[in-house]
């Protein structure tokens, strides 16, 4: 949708000297800085292209990945609404994967180039999706913990300063707001059933939670990243202030569902207005995002395995836009005949 006459990027003339490259990196940080949005086309620093192809190719990935955990559950979910709305969430984050993919493509990659970066393990996705999904609800933890996560991480990226992303973004966040309550829902009924139920729901709590805070990526001191991104706007918060922000927010909601958050440490800081909660075992971060993770050898291999069943499919697709091509330039040469 965002990737048709995108053959020529950079309106502005193409910078050789450095003071030319100078001078358009200062015309580009004023209207990143005006809250302009920058538009395919529009010349932008290298830097903040691929700055941008990372972020947004990652999290076209993640999307995709992500329908792995909870495609699990559709065969076994409790009844037939619950299988009804659960085809329903993984079919949009399969869209969701689709639109990212396209806003990354106005950045002059290939979705090819993208698919050949996840399937090679090059290219990062979530950590969360490389944690199984053991019992039902594991399917509301993922809902209430997971996409709440990503909501509080996403709505700022509807005023990123690149524009296809900030309009891909609006959808999302609407749908996955869908998904964040439909998972407490269920949280909600397990809460509130027997005491197996509310176990179970207690049990998933403690297995997604810390991997749900360290969503947010790694504290500010020692992200690569965030700095410059804030700067271009890219992002709006920084990720020990998202993490903050789901953690405030959060913590009532368990005591709602009358379960307990497995940090011994959280407590609430009358002085700053904020729960304040233990250390991260950013071990365990680091360990998942470099392959070590409970799935993520099964997560790669699940997609690779579908990439190369699906082969056929794309063949005959391209190969019907062909003959739809021909076709075309024949009738149009035939008229000026």
């Amino acid at each position: 949708m965002y990737t048709q006459a995108l053959d020529v990027h950079g309106r502005e003339p193409v910078p050789a000297a450095a003071a030319e490259v100078a001078a358009a990196a200062a015309r580009f940080q004023a209207r990143i800085d005006a809250d302009e949005k920058i538009e395919p086309k529009d010349w932008m620093p290298d830097a903040y292209r691929q700055t941008l192809i990372r972020q947004i190719s990652q999290h076209a990935h993640s999307e995709i990945v992500g329908m792995l955990p909870e495609g699990n559950w559709i065969t076994r979910a409790p009844s037939l609404r619950r299988k009804a709305v659960l085809i329903a969430k993984v079919q949009d984050e399969g869209g969701h994967g689709m639109y990212l993919y396209s806003a990354a493509e106005t950045l002059g990659i290939s979705r090819a180039q993208m698919f050949e970066q996840l399937l090679s393990g090059a290219a990062k996705y979530s950590s969360i999706f490389n944690y199984p999904t053991l019992t039902w609800a594991d399917v509301g933890a993922i809902g209430w913990l997971v996409d709440g996560a990503a909501i509080m991480n996403q709505i700022p990226i509807c005023r990123c300063s690149y524009g296809p992303y900030a309009r891909a973004m609006v959808r999302i966040c609407k749908e996955e707001s869908f998904h964040q309550r439909q998972g407490f829902e269920i949280m909600l009924t397990l809460a509130r059933g027997s005491a197996a139920q509310h176990a179970m729901a207690q049990d998933a709590l403690n297995r997604w939670w810390w991997p749900s805070i360290m969503m947010f990526g790694p504290s500010d001191a020692d992200s690569k990243h965030t700095a410059q991104s804030m700067r271009w706007k890219i992002k709006r918060f920084s990720n020990d202030e998202l993490r903050q922000k789901f953690i405030d927010i959060t913590v009532p909601q368990a005591r709602f569902l009358e379960l307990s958050i497995p940090d011994p440490a959280l407590r609430w800081d009358e002085a700053t207005q904020h729960f304040s909660s233990g250390p991260i075992d950013w071990n365990e971060f680091h360990a998942v995002l470099k392959g070590s993770g409970p799935c993520n050898r099964e997560r790669l291999e699940a997609r690779r395995s579908a990439h190369q069943a699906g082969a056929w499919v794309r063949a005959a697709a391209t190969a019907h836009a062909a003959k739809q091509a021909a076709r075309a330039l024949a009738s149009q040469e035939a008229r000026q005949a």
